[in-house]
């Protein structure tokens, strides 16, 4: 129920609300279960039971006050409960990624595995992830410290997506304003030029190794954005937001 901010909603309500309701599951023995749909602020009186509308909308599929989720196959996962646990990642939205997480996976709502997951590891040489903010300041160093030539003809000044593989590695980088062939032609001078920005920014962040990153005990990738401004004596200036 913790989506709620207050019990009327008077003083405001979770962005989280944007369906209008909450639905609760459990697992019952091997099986996942939803049991209740409730409106957002039915606990306007504590001492009142909530309306449930789980009939309303499954109708006759209820069976024992709950419907078997047969429809749905993924996984799932919540934050274990230990002290030394803490958020790595959130999606601004819905998506929060612990480095401690128990992990479900279902098949057609038959609990198939029920694991305990460290969805970071610490690489002996790796470059730390904890702090998001932080990579893309890495980023800067990594391309400011890079061996640039023709600076003289090529302007590679742009704002740049840099996608950390499921291995640490920096597996792509594309120009986030410039991507399609209509977009290229239209904004740069030559495809040369946009080529060798792109070949350059690759090259300057190839040899670096981050931590492991993962989501639910698997590993992941993550993009990065980067804005760098090249001045004309050659210096580099960092301006990511």
């Amino acid at each position: 129920m913790s989506f709620r901010n207050s019990i009327t909603g008077i003083e405001g309500t979770s962005l989280n609300y944007w369906r209008g309701y909450q639905a609760i599951y459990k697992i019952e023995n091997d099986s996942l279960f939803v049991n209740a749909i409730l409106d957002c602020h039915s606990l306007e009186y504590k001492e009142e039971i909530p309306k449930n509308y789980i009939e309303k909308v499954f109708g006759d599929k209820i069976k024992n006050g709950k419907v078997f989720v047969d429809w749905y196959s993924g996984n799932i996962s919540f934050p274990t409960k230990r002290n030394d646990n803490k958020e790595i990642r959130w999606d601004g939205v819905f998506e929060r990624t612990f480095i401690y997480e128990t992990a479900i996976k279902v098949e057609n709502g038959i609990i198939t595995q029920i694991s305990n997951e460290k969805n970071y590891i610490d690489l002996k040489n790796g470059i730390n992830r904890l702090k998001r903010d932080s990579i893309s300041d890495i980023l800067f160093n990594s391309i400011k410290d890079y061996k640039w030539v023709k600076l003289d003809k090529f302007d590679c000044g742009e704002r740049y997506t840099v996608e950390i593989g499921r291995n640490g590695k920096v597996t792509d980088v594309i120009m986030t304003d410039y991507q399609t062939a209509d977009e290229i032609e239209y904004y740069w001078d030559t495809k040369k030029e946009y080529n060798y920005c792109l070949k350059s920014i690759k090259k300057a962040l190839s040899k670096l190794q981050f931590d492991i990153l993962k989501r639910k005990g698997e590993p992941i990738y993550e993009k990065v954005y980067i804005e760098i401004w090249f001045n004309e004596d050659g210096t580099i200036e960092n301006w990511t937001d």
